[in-house]
């Protein structure tokens, strides 16, 4: 292990809003997993205590503290995909690779994982091979996804970000911001309570983006409340982040499409759920 590698990665982030779970994330990604001796060094150079870390490792889904193989296939068994067949789906790929889900193949080729929820409800059965989406997936699928990732043929999208134009469900105005454009686009603009303090707000509106930008640092983990800012409706709908658990808040996108964003301050959960009819199963 690099320890400038490491170095470089809390030199960047350490002080930034959801500053540790992005130091987390670019390890992850750097090595494909959280090393100990990664974390430890991360403990030292931000003063924060390696049980605290842990705790945040721990807490996140998304987070492994075991190497993976080099390619990851996730297989989604949220509502949305179970009542699609998705089941069929996971332990048609258990069969093909030998190996239960949180596992990885002897020669370190695969590691398959089921989650709860994958971002795409309305286009499940849902697979994610590498950060390429499969959509409405059947179980006589499975094995021609795993020749086409031995094979290479299927390489991940360099660019799955496009922009959402977002409205509030209650007033039905735009909440778009072109005064605050990120990521060179207007940004979504809520406000944000919390500890009795509301704050404006800012999202990037690609989607596949997790930047934002607010006035006031508020610590990772915080739940806050989400509201419309011209009409002051609460966001908050009826469904979980799949990462933590947190509530989610709820935005309009045109032709019935919903964006969902945790509440919980730091967390990347975000869903787009689509207005669509799901394919039959197998």
């Amino acid at each position: 292990m690099d320890d400038r590698t490491v170095e470089t990665i809390v030199a960047e982030q350490h002080g930034s809003l959801g500053g540790m779970l992005s130091i987390l994330t670019a390890i992850q990604s750097e090595y494909g997993y959280l090393p100990e001796d990664a974390l430890r060094r991360v403990a030292a150079a931000t003063g924060e205590s390696l049980t605290d870390i842990y705790a945040v490792v721990t807490f996140y889904k998304a987070f492994s503290l075991k190497p993976r193989g080099k390619h990851l296939v996730s297989v989604c068994l949220g509502t949305a995909c179970h009542v699609r067949g998705a089941p069929r789906v996971a332990d048609e790929f258990i069969r093909q690779l030998g190996i239960a889900s949180g596992e990885t193949t002897p020669d370190k080729e695969f590691t398959l994982e089921t989650v709860n929820c994958l971002g795409a409800c309305a286009l499940g059965p849902i697979v994610v091979v590498d950060g390429r989406y499969y959509s409405n997936v059947r179980k006589s699928q499975a094995a021609e996804i795993l020749k086409r990732t031995r094979e290479g043929l299927d390489q991940p999208r360099e660019n799955r970000r496009f922009p959402l134009s977002v409205r509030c469900p209650h007033c039905r105005q735009s909440l778009m911001d072109t005064a605050h454009p990120i990521d060179n686009v207007p940004s979504i603009r809520l406000t944000m309570s919390w500890d009795g303090d509301s704050q404006p707000l800012y999202l990037s509106s690609l989607h596949g983006s997790l930047r934002s930008v607010c006035d006031r640092e508020i610590p990772a983990h915080s739940i806050t409340v989400l509201a419309c800012p011209m009409c002051g409706g609460d966001l908050i709908g009826e469904s979980s982040c799949s990462e933590c658990g947190a509530d989610m808040a709820r935005m309009t996108i045109d032709k019935g499409a919903t964006l969902m964003v945790c509440a919980r301050r730091g967390c990347a959960g975000r869903r787009l759920d689509l207005e669509t009819t799901p394919a039959e199963a197998d």
